[in-house]
């Protein structure tokens, strides 16, 4: 008796053995070998120490810092990943008319004052570069620090901002003698072995606005897709 189903099993099963069932299946395509992005919000650190001079402060709709600490710009957690970000009061030090002084608004040496720490855990080692979405209205609000674990290298120090004034705004830049608003690909941590690490920033001016920072293996990252 003819049966359609039968047969249609039949078909299926020649077919199947006809393209050769015991072969292994295709290797799934990887993008050059490059992992994406990791994206953190500022806001979500696990720790911050030595703030006994300067701290950061969680500013969102529903979070204030306190109204004692100078801060002489309006917030703009409404325009911020996740509607709220980080920043360093008190806020002393907003022109070069005001005095600098260093080890409390300003310090260019990295791990001293107001330092987040994330803890992350790295799938691949390699050389990550760093970009950090900042919020700067001034000439000294501009610079942070970035170290891994317990090191601050020379590649994480003097992370500075010129452009995209009144805005958040992604930058990844060292600033230099000969280049002060930063040169481009010179921001990076080398991590060594996969597994936990702790990325840390320190405060380099007080006043510093921080909403997000991500860390790629791409050295042609572009934040604008983030």
């Amino acid at each position: 008796m003819y049966d359609p189903l039968i047969m249609r099993l039949l078909l299926a099963v020649s077919l199947f053995v006809g393209l050769g069932c015991s072969s292994a299946p295709p290797e799934p395509e990887e993008s050059a070998g490059e992992s994406g992005p990791i994206v953190v919000e500022a806001e979500a650190f696990d720790r911050q120490t030595e703030t006994d001079t300067r701290r950061w402060y969680v500013v969102s709709a529903d979070t204030q810092p306190p109204t004692d600490l100078r801060d002489v710009d309006p917030p703009h957690a409404e325009l911020a990943s996740g509607s709220a970000y980080l920043e360093i009061l008190p806020d002393t030090r907003t022109n070069h008319d005001e005095e600098l002084i260093h080890g409390e608004n300003f310090t260019n040496e990295p791990g001293k004052l107001a330092i987040l720490e994330y803890d992350l855990d790295f799938a691949d080692p390699g050389r990550y570069f760093v970009w950090v979405s900042a919020y700067s209205t001034g000439p000294e609000d501009n610079g942070i620090h970035v170290g891994l674990d317990d090191e601050w290298p020379d590649s994480g120090q003097r992370m500075q901002w010129c452009e995209g004034k009144d805005a958040w705004t992604w930058a990844s830049k060292q600033r230099t003698e000969e280049v002060h608003c930063g040169v481009p690909g010179l921001i990076f941590l080398d991590v060594e072995t996969p597994g936990p690490h702790v990325v840390r920033f320190s405060m380099r001016e007080d006043g510093f606005e921080f909403d997000r920072f991500a860390l790629t293996t791409d050295p042609d990252f572009d934040p604008a897709a983030l």
